[in-house]
């Protein structure tokens, strides 16, 4: 998309306060724009109540309200069968595989960037502009947003990229708080909504008991994974994720009376090993097929490497093949869950922004991302979602 040209642009509303003022952004820049609410349960009181920024009845009002004060046209489209099926389901089916997935990140996958975009296309429109907290380099590349905290780059590393050439993230350069100045200057009601932060479809919070009602309850053991003694039941193994510590039930301490942490869930046997953080500790990480945002790589090379959402970064040399990418972290990793996104980031693709704005020269370029299916610890490569090797 060339910088000044008019386009035709649908805006996702969700309802809160960034993809408002994402919209009259892209209004401001001249586009035609139109809001789209995206309707993702028949039902919206089974999902989340109250105005949380994500799936509620609330939300589509505010998004309507938002639409009117920026003078754009407002639609609202039913993506509730596509959205329980690609991302609910999904949920359902990782959990009882023994991994951990991300939700949001699936959303962005399958709802935002690919039903929403088809249809977007299908329509006419040149591009889908959302409230993400990222950045479109001059080079095309995926990069960080100006604001670390609210940096989305991580969840969108799952695009691809036609679709990111036709995505636009009009929020990438503003820190959040001024966002919402922004949004009280041009009289939109959501400047102090509160931020969505749990999972859209799971009203009362409650991840393990939502797990319960649709894959059931079966006894199982808690194991210490050194000694192999038994030191507990559980009730489904769904309910548990590699790096969890609380909530295990255990009623007796370990000896040298540090916590334990859950290491390995088998879902065959219903089995959840536990033991002292320290054998989390994993530095070799393996990948399912990748998608490349950046220029495909063949041979192994050095990157910057982000295991989950607003976590750390790792510097690690990655090795990539077509069915997928091993990183070997210069450092080790705890708490590493198959299911989650593995994603890279080129240190050298740096690109000068705006002193002013805080960023500064950084290598902050999404390069790739692959879902982990297992990681390792020197030779030993062991699945940290099950007990199935690499």
């Amino acid at each position: 998309m060339v910088e000044g040209v008019k386009l035709r642009v649908l805006a996702a509303m969700s309802g809160g306060v960034d993809s408002a003022v994402a919209a009259a952004r892209a209004v401001e820049a001249g586009h035609d724009v139109t809001g789209v609410h995206l309707a993702l349960s028949k039902n919206p009181q089974t999902y989340r109540t109250g105005a949380r920024g994500c799936c509620t009845i609330e939300d589509s009002r505010d998004a309507r309200r938002a639409a009117d004060v920026i003078g754009i046209p407002f639609y609202v489209w039913d993506m509730a069968e596509r959205f329980h099926e690609d991302v609910v389901e999904d949920f359902y089916a990782e959990y009882a595989a023994g991994r951990t997935p991300n939700p949001c990140l699936r959303c962005n996958e399958k709802i935002k960037f690919a039903a929403v975009l088809d249809r977007a296309m299908a329509l006419g429109f040149d591009a889908v502009a959302t409230g993400h907290y990222a950045r479109k380099g001059d080079d095309g590349l995926l990069r960080r947003a100006v604001d670390p905290a609210k940096d989305q780059s991580y969840v969108l590393a799952v695009l691809n990229p036609a679709q990111l050439a036709h995505s636009m993230f009009p929020l990438g350069d503003t820190p959040k708080d001024l966002v919402r100045v922004e949004a009280e200057e041009r009289g939109l009601a959501v400047a102090r909504k509160p931020d969505s932060h749990d999972i859209c479809f799971i009203a009362d919070g409650d991840t393990s008991g939502f797990l319960k009602n649709k894959l059931g309850s079966k006894e199982g053991e808690i194991v210490d994974a050194a000694s192999g003694e038994v030191l507990g039941s559980h009730d489904g193994a769904h309910q548990f994720t590699v790096g969890q510590r609380h909530g295990l039930g255990l009623k007796r301490p370990a000896a040298d009376g540090k916590p334990r942490y859950v290491l390995s869930i088998t879902p065959v046997d219903n089995r959840v090993e536990v033991g002292p953080r320290e054998a989390l500790r994993v530095d070799r990480i393996h990948t399912g097929a990748p998608v490349w945002l950046g220029p495909e790589r063949t041979e192994p090379f050095e990157a910057e490497v982000q295991l989950r959402a607003h976590g750390e970064v790792y510097p690690a040399t990655v090795v990539p093949s077509p069915k997928g990418l091993r990183a070997e972290l210069h450092q080790g990793a705890f708490g590493v869950a198959a299911g989650q996104a593995l994603v890279v980031y080129d240190p050298d693709a740096a690109e000068h922004n705006d002193a002013s704005a805080g960023v500064g020269d950084r290598g902050d370029a999404v390069l790739c991302s692959g879902t982990i299916d297992a990681t390792g610890l020197n030779d030993a490569a062991v699945s940290s979602g099950s007990a199935a090797g690499v």
